[in-house]
Order: structure tokens, then C-alpha cells, then sequence
């Protein structure tokens, strides 16, 4: 990496097709304790810059590395593979690469101009430049080795309309990762950022307030109902409130408080939420031996127009009721951490969460079992590394981090962490 205060990448969780991290370890071989075909702790993340030709074997043990001088800004992990942005603005892709798993390619820029943002799902690659936005087809990239080649879509900016809002947001609207690209927001809207989930969209505006629209048929919008909604609508129940973040998993939404709460709603099927689940006891239970009790034996809560239940998990904990669960929960609920913990940063993936608290702290906890009650990692802490940033994909988790006497946590609150097989050939533009 370049300077040390830039931070480095981890990476944990599934890893089927090199995803996530790679591996010094022959090819298919889980380290030990490890499940097959998983990372359950936190492993160093690196992108391929200079290594063998295309077709050759790796021979870097961390796998790929960004190389002298170079460091990655961005990571969007996507189902099977995940593509970086380094500061050079070179882009790189490592998993499921040119029909292959364990593959690694590197797209150099050999441009005056310089790559700014990326935005990636498996099939596309949206590419923000300083005067256009792009959208590179991922297979036909593969197939043709030419950036130019991929390209499938341009919108060019204006010079007045240069983007002062974080991507995917540009002037008058927002890129998507899925045709026809772009869309367009109300004029009266002054939007600092916005998230995309599997079906549905979160907007934060400059003044705190959260918008959501599109699908909501398991509560991810927050209106209190699992309806549609076609045009942004304002969430009510956290209106007054200020908010500073927020992010959009498959079918669940989270955001932060500028005083450090966080509000989770949408799905909790598998705890995600952060809020009681079915899974857990039913998962005590066989774990202790004893009979699982029947679904109907149990409350299971769906929020209504009434507010619904929104008991934490440190709150269901004190009361001893593990019959209370949460399927759906359609209106933001305050999540109840233990301790005086404040919230900076929150992402989602497909059915977990992770987030950063102002404190000292933790991440990825080496085992593969679903929990719907918020843990600290300790593999940061132990190694003496602040976190700085957190991207969940829809089954594993980055986190950049550096070294600092001042810690950050990391909290995750449902990670399904699958062992790092290494990437066997580089793919060198």
C-alpha cells in the first residue's frame, strides 16, 4: 500500500469463488476451523497491480496486492466476484473473473482522465469520470480485455453539472446498476447521498432527512406497511431526527443519527436487524438438546400502522422472553446496544449488518452461526488497528483499517462467514 495512514482492506465471510480474500494455501483448502469455502475472520484484502501474464499462475502469497505507491479507495463486492477502485484510478475485479472462479483482472488507466467513483452489481460496472458517467458490460469486459469494448452506455455532464454529491447521485438524478441507468429525482430535492437496495432506495438530504421508494413488500421503505412506493416519500418516523448515514441491504434499511443511534428496519428473517429472530432459540435449543418448541408456541410481531414492537435484542435478553420474534419490522426501530455505544458508519448486505461505533473496537467472529444480537469483532482491537470504513456485499464484509492508539469498533450483527482460497491466475490489462 502507499502511505500507511491511507488504511488497509480486510475481507470475511462466503468466499466460493475467491471473492473475498485470497490465499498463499493450495487451491480448495480451508485453513483450519475453517468451513468450507468461507473466511471466518478477518483477512487482508489487496488488488493485483504488476504479476504474471494472463493465464499464469499467482505466485503473490496475500494474493492480489495493489503494489508500491498504490492503495484501493473503493470495494463493491457483488455476488460472485468484487471490483475495487485504486487510487490510481485503475479498476480491478477478483473472484468469478473471465468464467472462472479465483481469477483477477486489472483494467489500467491509460487516460489523461481519472476514474473518480464506481458502482458495481454482477453484471455491470457504472464508472463516474469528470465529464461522463459509463457503464462497462462485466462479461463483455472479460471477453474482450478492452475497457472501450465494454462499454455499453455514456451519459456525459455538462461542465456545470459536475457532481457535488456522493455517487451514485448526479446532477438531476441517480445511476443505477441496472437498465436504464439513470433516473431522475424532483428538482425541490437537495440530496447529499443515496443507497441502493435489491428493489428499493434510500436518500438522505443535506438536512438530515431520509427518504425511501420502491419496493416494499418486507418493510425496507419504513412507512409502516409493506406497500409499493413508486415516488420517494418522506419516513416519517424519523422525521425531526437528524440523520448522517445510511445504507440499503437486499431487503433491509438502516441509517445513523448525527448523536450516534442507529434505526434498522425491513427484513430480520435472519436477525439482521439486530432485533429478536426465530432462528436464534430454535438454534439454542438443538445446540442444548432439547425439543424445539412449535412455530405457533411462539409471537411472531410484523410492525403495523400502530408502531408495532420494536424490542431490541439487549432489551428481549432482560426480559427472558425468547418466544418474541421479528419477521418484519416496517417502521424504523431503535436499535439498543449495550453500554453507552454511538454509531458513525452502517452498511448492509444481503442478511446482515455491520457498523462502526465512535469507540474502540471489533469484527468477525469466527464462526459461521446466524445471531440476531449485536457482536464486537476482536480481531481489530487484538492487532491494534482503528477502523475507518465498513462495505457489506450480500455475503461477506469488507472493512478498511489502520494502525492508530485510537481504536474504532466494528459491530456485526448477523454475518454468515464462510476459507480463503486463493486466486490462481491474474488477469493484467
Amino acid at each position: 500500500m502507499a502511505a500507511p495512514d491511507t488504511g488497509r482492506w480486510f475481507g470475511f465471510g462466503f468466499n466460493g469463488f475467491g471473492q473475498t480474500v485470497s490465499s498463499a494455501a493450495e487451491a480448495g483448502t480451508p485453513a483450519d476451523g475453517e468451513a468450507e469455502g468461507s473466511v471466518l475472520e478477518p483477512r487482508r484484502v489487496t488488488a493485483c497491480s504488476s504479476g504474471p501474464a494472463r493465464g499464469e499462475a499467482s505466485s503473490s502469497g496475500d494474493g492480489p496486492d495493489a503494489g508500491p505507491g498504490r492503495s484501493v479507495r473503493r470495494v463493491f463486492p457483488a455476488w460472485s466476484h468484487t471490483a475495487a477502485l485504486a487510487d490510481d484510478a485503475s479498476v480491478y475485479f477478483w473472484g468469478f473473473v473471465a468464467d472462472s472462479p479465483w481469477r483477477q483482472m486489472h483494467i489500467i488507466n491509460r487516460s489523461q482522465q481519472g476514474c473518480k467513483d464506481i458502482l458495481s452489481s454482477e453484471k455491470y460496472l457504472m464508472t463516474l469520470w469528470p465529464d461522463r458517467v459509463e457503464c462497462w458490460d462485466i462479461p463483455r469486459l472479460c471477453r474482450t480485455r478492452e475497457a472501450t469494448d465494454a462499454v455499453i452506455w455514456t451519459k456525459h455532464l455538462q461542465e456545470e453539472e459536475k457532481p457535488k454529491a456522493v455517487f451514485p447521485l448526479i446532477p438531476g438524478g441517480y445511476i443505477t446498476t441496472s437498465p436504464p441507468f439513470y433516473k431522475s429525482l424532483p428538482s425541490q430535492f437537495s440530496a447529499r447521498k443515496l443507497v441502493l437496495g435489491s428493489e428499493h432506495a434510500l436518500l438522505l438530504t443535506f438536512d438530515g432527512t431520509v427518504h425511501s421508494w420502491g419496493s416494499g413488500r418486507h418493510g425496507q421503505l419504513g412507512h409502516g406497511s409493506v406497500k409499493d412506493q413508486a415516488q420517494p416519500r418522506i419516513v416519517e418516523a424519523l422525521h425531526g431526527l437528524a440523520m448522517t448515514e445510511l445504507a440499503a441491504g437486499t431487503w433491509h434499511s438502516a441509517c445513523t443519527s448525527a448523536s450516534g443511534d442507529l434505526y434498522v428496519w425491513g427484513w430480520n428473517e435472519s436477525g439482521q436487524l439486530g432485533l429478536p429472530t426465530k432462528s436464534r432459540p430454535e438454534e439454542e435449543q438443538r445446540r442444548s438438546g432439547q425439543q424445539p418448541e412449535l412455530c405457533g408456541e411462539g409471537t411472531q410481531a410484523q410492525s403495523d400502522a400502530s408502531g408495532g414492537i420494536t424490542k431490541s435484542s439487549t432489551e428481549r435478553a432482560a426480559t427472558g422472553n425468547a418466544n418474541v420474534f421479528i419477521s418484519i419490522q416496517a417502521f424504523p426501530a431503535l436499535l439498543d446496544f449495550p453500554g453507552e455505544v454511538e454509531i458513525s458508519k452502517v452498511s448492509c448486505g444481503s442478511r446482515h449488518t455491520a457498523a462502526i461505533t465512535r469507540s474502540y473496537g471489533q469484527l468477525g467472529h469466527g464462526q459461521s452461526d446466524s445471531t440476531d444480537l449485536p457482536k464486537l469483532v476482536e480481531y481489530f482491537v487484538n492487532t491494534h488497528l482503528s477502523v475507518l470504513d465498513v462495505v457489506c456485499g450480500p455475503w461477506n464484509t469488507f472493512v478498511l483499517a489502520q494502525r492508530d492508539m485510537n481504536y474504532c469498533d466494528v459491530i456485526v450483527e448477523v454475518t454468515r462467514c464462510q476459507p480463503a482460497i486463493p486466486l490462481t491466475a491474474c488477469e493484467k490489462m
